[in-house]
């Protein structure tokens, strides 16, 4: 397969030695666009952590750190995200949940609260994403607000995006295990209708909604929801290539179900508080970790993730530090080459020591056709990877900047790279 055949928007935003030094991001603090979107005139339900539901919520997106700097608070959440900027929002419809109205929700991450946007009986969004019939449970949608990650990231950001997005759909993922629900991703539904639909300009746009309920008989009504606009970054500075990259990514080609269901061995307490805990790490110790834990990663990260649009991802593993395991470079159950590459590794991640110092330095790659599908499926893994490595005791980080042909170089392989992380001591 050749570059040409690749998501265009894709190829234009790849890094190199050379764009990296001659193209710098220059940070324009006067314009930086805040972190939490509030809909303050509606009717609000703070999260009561007690109760079943509000905690399943809670344990998708909620805030469990504040960092204090000279000046500057940072409030970090469930979920990672690239530069602490959560360009991501989620909304979510609630039906015959205990201890939740029915109704059209926002998420306020700032408040841990339910905003209440519309009440809803018969009618409801489902019809938006192609059902004729009432969910029982939830119905959560995922959007981004793009300029979060374009005032520092610049054209890449649409990336971001959905690699944070990924993480979100991966958070949620791991509260339905918690609370012992099913999910199904639906990335092919009409975008433009409900974006339309919640009143969003060209600075907030959906990419995905998950099914957490059931499918009943009962008929729904389609409806307008008549919601406010509401400004979710103060600042905005308007990107045509990142709209162009979303318009062109809508359409799904030839998407392929996965009806199986992920199956994890977690212990549930300990779990959940791996997942209110969890961190990104800045700096590896250079220890290694062992073989059988590597190989349990691994199981987790090749777990199915249930979805409309299943996009084949590929796995490769850089191995540094893994005990009883040849250092070199791994796919699937094998190695591609054997050698110390530990030092190419840390330069392709924009000369990073994470990446060099790490047990473990990932690559997830894909050469699939639904861009928007295929990147979230990355950010999921990239979540249960960090989840995974947090449960036996190691630290996780995830890299998102890479230079993208000289990576392709060192696999032997013409893909798109998605994403890179670290794992180890």
């Amino acid at each position: 397969m050749s570059f040409k055949e690749f998501f265009d928007y894709h190829l234009k935003t790849k890094h190199s030695y050379f764009s990296i030094r001659n193209y710098p991001n220059r940070l324009s603090w006067d314009n930086q666009p805040i972190v939490f979107k509030t809909y303050d005139m509606y009717e609000k339900y703070e999260l009561n952590i007690d109760n079943s539901m509000h905690g399943f919520l809670y344990y998708i997106a909620g805030l469990n750190a504040k960092k204090s700097y000279p000046g500057v608070e940072y409030y970090l959440r469930m979920n990672p995200s690239a530069g602490a900027l959560y360009p991501n929002e989620i909304y979510f419809q609630s039906r015959n949940n205990e201890n939740i109205k029915d109704g059209v929700y926002h998420l306020d991450i700032v408040s841990m609260s339910m905003t209440l946007l519309s009440s809803i009986k018969d009618e409801g969004l489902e019809k938006d994403i192609g059902l004729d019939t009432k969910v029982d449970g939830f119905i959560f949608f995922i959007s981004s607000l793009y300029y979060r990650s374009s005032w520092k990231y610049k054209n890449r950001a649409f990336r971001y995006c959905l690699l944070d997005g990924g993480h979100i759909l991966g958070s949620l993922e791991a509260s339905c295990y918690l609370y012992d629900k099913n999910y199904e991703i639906i990335y092919d539904f009409d975008k433009k209708s409900l974006n339309n639909k919640f009143n969003f300009k060209n600075e907030e746009f959906f990419q995905s909604c998950v099914i957490v309920g059931t499918k009943t008989d009962a008929e729904v009504i389609s409806f307008d929801l008549n919601i406010n606009n509401v400004d979710g970054t103060y600042f905005f500075e308007p990107n045509e290539i990142i709209e162009k990259a979303y318009n062109d990514s809508l359409q799904i080609i030839n998407a392929k179900r996965q009806e199986e269901k992920p199956y994890f061995y977690y212990d549930k307490e300990a779990f959940k508080d791996i997942i209110f805990k969890r961190r990104s790490i800045r700096g590896f110790s250079k220890q290694a970790i062992k073989k059988e834990e590597f190989f349990k990663i691994l199981d987790i990260l090749n777990e199915k993730i249930t979805s409309d649009c299943d996009e084949e991802i590929d796995i490769y593993c850089v191995i540094n530090r893994v005990k009883s395991m040849p250092l070199g470079l791994f796919k699937g159950l094998e190695y591609i080459k054997k050698g110390d590459f530990q030092n190419q590794a840390g330069y392709l991640c924009l000369e990073q020591d994470l990446g060099k110092d790490s047990a473990v330095t990932f690559f997830i790659t894909s050469k699939g056709k639904n861009y928007q599908a295929l990147y979230q499926k990355a950010g999921i893994i990239g979540h249960r990877l960090y989840l995974a490595a947090n449960y036996l005791g190691y630290g996780c980080s995830g890299i998102g900047a890479y230079y993208d042909d000289e990576v392709c170089t060192f696999l032997e392989d013409n893909t798109m790279v998605l994403y890179a992380l670290a794992i180890g001591n």
